[in-house]
């Protein structure tokens, strides 16, 4: 239950220039936060290629590569025109298992179509040279497109079954369409990576139940992360006025927006029947007050030994990153590390076991966090 731990909390004065910064000695470990990549607007997703350079999606609709030595590329060509307006525009970006072989990668962006706008997945190749995206391909519309430019959602994860897993935000205007099950917003989706309902998915075949579902009742999700060491996925969303959650998914579960959960609407009205009821799916851990969690990763990595195993939340009202201690599929404990100074949106681990955070501003940057030792 939120409130259960008693985080400690570990500040610096923030990130220095190329060089280490001040030494941050959180709980378990010693750490410097190092500025690493500059020049990017709203950085929101990253993925780091097999030799370690890493591409960085920019919520304006631009995809950059970022080289070991942290040297920004021109916008790479190829990327489709986006809704860029709100929290809307070119979202997360992941590999392919095989994309060592294949090169092939996939996306997610708000899309504007008729009716007005949505959340889109599309799958693309990346050229031999880094410098475009060939073959675009659209694989999904969460259907259907309504104006507005909120709760998109959309972070992609690959589980251990080589299925793809979505995340589709509530689109905020109409929050009970988290719980239409022939609507895809408010939903977690699991597909085959060419778009298609994922077999074994556990609404196929029922009428009236988009056959992509694979849990539902989610509002504004921003993390998705496999667990290492139960092959489990974990789902993060924001709440509205409190409430944020981590849930873990399971098929067919329902996690209760909006009829239950611990936050008010931003007006401070009531927003839900109960924090809890029977058939809907309770958080592992939620936070009221809000932190706003957003991009997620489990750490397992040799850079830091007493971080493996712990999962990462990069936070923006809170500006600050949370670690959680985790025990198989149960969050013991937490602490909130560079608090109050930097609104993140994503963190992720490096190739070297480094972590490397997206600060959420038009001045965007990548910050490192290095072994205070190295």
């Amino acid at each position: 239950m939120a409130g259960a731990f008693a985080p400690a909390c570990a500040q610096t004065t923030g990130a220095s220039g190329q060089g280490a910064g001040a030494v941050v000695r959180s709980e378990a470990t010693a750490f410097r936060v190092v500025r690493f990549a500059e020049g990017l607007e709203h950085p929101w997703g990253a993925a780091f290629l097999p030799d370690g350079r890493m591409l960085v999606t920019e919520r304006p609709g631009r995809l950059r590569l970022v080289s070991r030595e942290g040297q920004v590329s021109a916008p790479l060509s190829g990327v489709p025109p986006v809704a860029a307006a709100g929290q809307g525009g070119l979202l997360d970006i992941r590999l392919a298992p095989d994309f060592a072989e294949t090169r092939e990668l996939y996306f997610c962006q708000a899309a504007s179509v008729s009716g007005g706008n949505l959340t889109r997945l599309s799958r693309a190749r990346l050229s031999a040279d880094a410098a475009s995206l060939e073959a675009v391909q659209t694989l999904l519309d969460a259907t259907p497109a309504q104006t507005g430019n909120g709760h998109y959602g959309c972070r992609i994860a690959f589980g251990g079954d080589g299925k793809l897993y979505m995340t589709t935000g509530d689109r905020q205007r109409d929050s009970d369409r988290a719980q239409e099950m022939g609507d895809l917003a408010g939903k977690l989706l699991r597909l085959e990576r060419d778009g298609r309902p994922a077999a074994g998915n556990p609404f196929l075949g029922r009428e009236g139940v988009r056959p992509e579902i694979y849990a539902s009742g989610i509002r504004n999700p921003q993390g998705l992360a496999v667990n290492p060491a139960t092959g489990t996925l974990w789902e993060v969303e924001m709440g509205p006025r409190g409430g944020d959650e981590i849930n873990l998914v399971r098929a067919g579960a329902n996690y209760g927006w909006p009829v239950v959960g611990h936050g008010v609407a931003y007006s401070g009205a009531r927003i839900h029947e109960a924090a809890s009821r029977p058939g809907m799916q309770d958080p592992l851990r939620h936070w009221t007050p809000s932190i706003s969690p957003s991009g997620a990763t489990f750490y397992t990595g040799d850079a830091f030994p007493a971080w493996r195993g712990n999962l990462f939340l990069a936070t923006l009202s809170s500006q600050g990153l949370l670690r959680l201690t985790v025990e198989g599929d149960r969050v013991t404990g937490e602490e909130r590390l560079l608090w109050g100074q930097q609104r993140l949106r994503q963190v992720a681990q490096g190739p070297d076991g480094f972590l490397y955070l997206l600060t959420d501003e038009s001045r965007g940057r990548i910050l490192r966090l290095e072994p205070a030792g190295s």
